[in-house]
């Protein structure tokens, strides 16, 4: 869920806002003072754990009985950055990219300046946190998403041999395709040329190992479902019609808790099931929906 960070302790001196812009390599780094004045930068440290939590003792040591207050931006390096933290027993925040406010006449963008814009923005309560998962529920997470890339690459693959066969002359004419006899009409398929030939075969072993990793993924999603805390939740959902094991392991590893969420509606909104809206004077106008996020759950047959 995404919650606005605005605090009482804005022009508070016994805080330090620290905004690092993180990257693969490197972490730029500002401060701000929680009583007021110019944000500072603090340096570029190295994307790792250990050198964080170096120039975070230093910062304690030179700021004591100050409570430090971090921020970073949700993006490719995840929340491995917020956990440490929060087990150095420092605040972290992460903040939604996309809601970060910013000038439109502002066209110089650098590291630097960006750290100093998160530790600005922090302190004046600008920013939009982001739920931070439990590494269960992510791990989970990520072995759902390892199934649904397999089914894209399934997907894509069967429709590279249709178009394939389809530029060559060739339609299947029974009744629904990638049964048996489907599969049994391609492996027994005459083509004039070897070099088609080869592609054909090429194409139909690329089918199965995908179908035989998604048999396998699942298989292992079964298996770890017994361990997930989540599983009370994913067999509610499967208790709405249309919801088998897997599909409810996608949805309640995307959507996380859903007891996160204040209101039914801020959940909807999440999902992206909400109406665009564009109102002026007395003029009400909807669109259609948001959808911000995609939740793929089930396979091609």
């Amino acid at each position: 869920m995404i919650k606005p960070t605005h605090n009482k302790h804005t022009m508070n001196k016994e805080l330090l806002f620290v905004g690092l812009d993180v990257h693969a390599q490197n972490i730029a780094m500002a401060l701000a003072e929680g009583g007021g004045g110019e944000a500072r930068s603090y340096g570029t440290i190295p994307n790792d754990l250990h050198a964080l939590e170096k120039v975070f003792a230093r910062l304690r040591k030179a700021h004591p009985g100050t409570a430090l207050r971090v921020c970073y931006e949700a993006g490719p390096t995840g929340f491995v950055l917020a956990r440490r933290l929060a087990q150095l027993k420092i605040h972290c925040t992460v903040v939604a990219p996309s809601l970060i406010p910013s000038r439109s006449g502002d066209r110089i963008k650098t590291d630097r300046r960006d750290a100093l814009k998160l530790a600005r923005l922090h302190r004046a309560g600008e920013l939009t946190a982001v739920h931070v998962p439990e590494a269960s529920d992510e791990a989970m997470r990520d072995r759902c998403r390892a199934r649904t890339d397999a089914v894209q690459d399934l997907r894509r693959a069967r429709a590279q041999l249709k178009a394939f066969l389809l530029r060559n002359g060739y339609r299947y004419t029974g009744k629904s395709a990638w049964t048996e006899a489907h599969r049994r009409y391609l492996r027994e398929l005459v083509l004039p040329h070897p070099a088609q030939r080869v592609v054909l075969e090429d194409a139909i072993a690329a089918i199965a190992a995908a179908g035989e990793r998604i048999g396998r993924l699942e298989e292992q999603m079964h298996a770890l479902l017994e361990s997930w805390p989540m599983k009370p939740v994913v067999e509610a959902v499967m208790g709405l019609r249309g919801f088998a094991v897997v599909g409810a392991m996608v949805l309640v590893s995307e959507l996380g808790g859903a007891w996160r969420f204040d209101h039914p509606r801020q959940l909807m909104a999440y999902l992206g099931l909400v109406p665009t809206e564009n109102t002026s004077d007395q003029k009400r106008r909807q669109g259609g929906i948001t959808k911000p996020r995609t939740i793929t759950g089930s396979a091609p047959r």
